[in-house]
């Protein structure tokens, strides 16, 4: 099996775990929760089919969603996400990106945080909207979104640090 395809499955099943064995059991202060499984969507290979990564990100919000029971609201912030990744892309990294030449690990930091930032505040700003479904609660959309944000964003920038490998 090619190597890249091993790597996605694996990454797809331990986030997967990850977020229904662990994280889903976050609970900090009362509404605050990681959501690490978008890291699938925000690392995923540019160069692979995208009608399949579109797929791949609507079967991993479908996933948590089932074990969630939250009624499909994961999978549509995932597949909004995967929808928006180009624009984000491009607006991150720039030339890097429409050339095609650029790889995760290989590019800067800052570039690098503004990507999942921008990427994970997409995701959570959709994810609560659909959840709590209220223009009168909106504050609390916001609060949610941008304390959840900031939890997921330290684990999400940890995660690729440390699972990140070397390229010398």
């Amino acid at each position: 099996m090619n190597n890249v395809i091993s790597i996605n499955i694996m990454r797809f099943i331990v986030l997967v775990l990850a977020q229904v064995l662990i994280c889903n059991h976050i609970n900090f202060l009362g509404y605050i929760n990681p959501y690490i499984y978008i890291l699938f969507v925000i690392l995923y290979p540019l160069k692979n089919n995208r009608m399949l990564f579109i797929f791949l990100s609507f079967l991993i919000g479908l996933t948590i969603d089932m074990f969630l029971d939250s009624g499909g609201i994961n999978a549509a912030s995932s597949l909004c996400i995967a929808y928006a990744r180009p624009v984000i892309l491009k607006f991150s990294f720039g030339m890097q990106y429409e050339h095609q030449t650029m790889k995760f690990n290989a590019v800067e930091f800052g570039s690098k945080f503004t990507y999942i930032v921008l990427m994970t505040a997409l995701h959570h700003l959709i994810l609560f909207s659909l959840e709590i479904f209220s223009i009168s609660r909106i504050l609390l959309v916001f609060q949610k979104t941008l304390f959840s944000s900031i939890f997921t964003i330290i684990l999400c920038v940890l995660i690729t640090i440390i699972f990140s490998r070397e390229s010398k």
